[in-house]
């Protein structure tokens, strides 16, 4: 196989949702980026670009951090087991990075 062809199925990635109204109100001064831990029919779900990020917010706990208020629409094909649209999800960062945050997090209270 050449190296054209492997370039050609390198699936890019781009962003399925921007919170614009908190870049609005708040001051960002640092930006993560990380995953979460999604189940089958969110993933397709993400892709057709159907979620909302308007109330959503993120908290430490002991083993991590979690996204809570992401509303991702069902998918309308779904044949699984239906799953709650604004259910808790845990983002997926490295343990530098979540030490880093909750360490911030203690300091300013």
């Amino acid at each position: 196989m050449n190296t054209m062809a492997k370039e050609e199925k390198k699936e890019k990635t781009e962003q399925v949702a921007t919170n614009r109204r908190a870049r609005h109100d708040y001051l960002i001064t640092e930006t993560y980026e990380a995953g979460l831990a999604l189940e089958g029919p969110e993933v397709k779900s993400l892709r057709l670009k159907q979620a909302t990020l308007t109330s959503a917010f993120a908290r430490a706990e002991k083993d991590g951090l979690y996204l809570y208020g992401l509303h991702i629409t069902p998918y309308a094909f779904n044949t699984q087991k239906d799953i709650d649209p604004v259910r808790t999800r845990k983002l997926l960062l490295k343990r530098q990075e979540i030490k880093r945050l909750t360490g911030a997090l203690t300091i300013k209270g």
